[in-house]
């Protein structure tokens, strides 16, 4: 019974694998949006005034940004947690691929949170003369406190490897 009980819940990591998949129909899903969005914006190029530009293309570095912790969650997480990725050598690899523990995916999930927050809080204060300042102080409070987690988390994962 106690055999069958762990082979069941060592099996049941494959349940994993369909969320991980969804990860990328996600990311199919961003990209259309991305590309949505810098069609929308090459026509109206000439006529948006400097600082729309500046915003609409902090939009796309934050799908970016998104699309790159997808990528990370998506392909670590399933080989951290449901089974190794059998890529042909003949094939391009990842650098990080096979490297990353799920510690090390957590701190970087921790900094593209940051640099996510980061991007879309400078998009807040270039219309910042649209936003009640209240708004605006919880923007940087929920940002501050995204940077202190990352902090906090690096600093105990410091902590414990010691």
């Amino acid at each position: 019974m106690e055999r069958f009980i762990e082979n069941a819940m060592y099996a049941s990591r494959w349940l994993l694998a369909p969320i991980y998949f969804g990860l990328s129909l996600g990311l199919l899903a961003l990209a259309l949006k991305f590309f949505q969005e810098v069609f929308h914006v090459i026509p109206n190029v000439f006529a948006m005034a400097e600082a729309d530009l500046i915003l609409v293309l902090l939009s796309l570095i934050d799908m970016a940004l998104v699309g790159g912790l997808l990528v990370m969650v998506m392909i670590s997480g399933y080989e951290n947690f449901v089974s190794q990725l059998d890529i042909d050598e003949s094939k391009e690899k990842l650098s990080w691929l096979g490297k990353m523990d799920s510690t090390s995916l957590k701190m970087k999930v921790a900094a593209s949170i940051v640099a996510i927050s980061s991007i879309h809080l400078l998009r807040v204060f270039m219309d910042a003369k649209n936003i009640d300042p209240v708004h605006l102080q919880w923007y940087v409070i929920i940002h501050i406190t995204f940077v202190v987690s990352a902090f906090a988390m690096g600093y105990l994962d410091k902590l414990t490897k010691h």
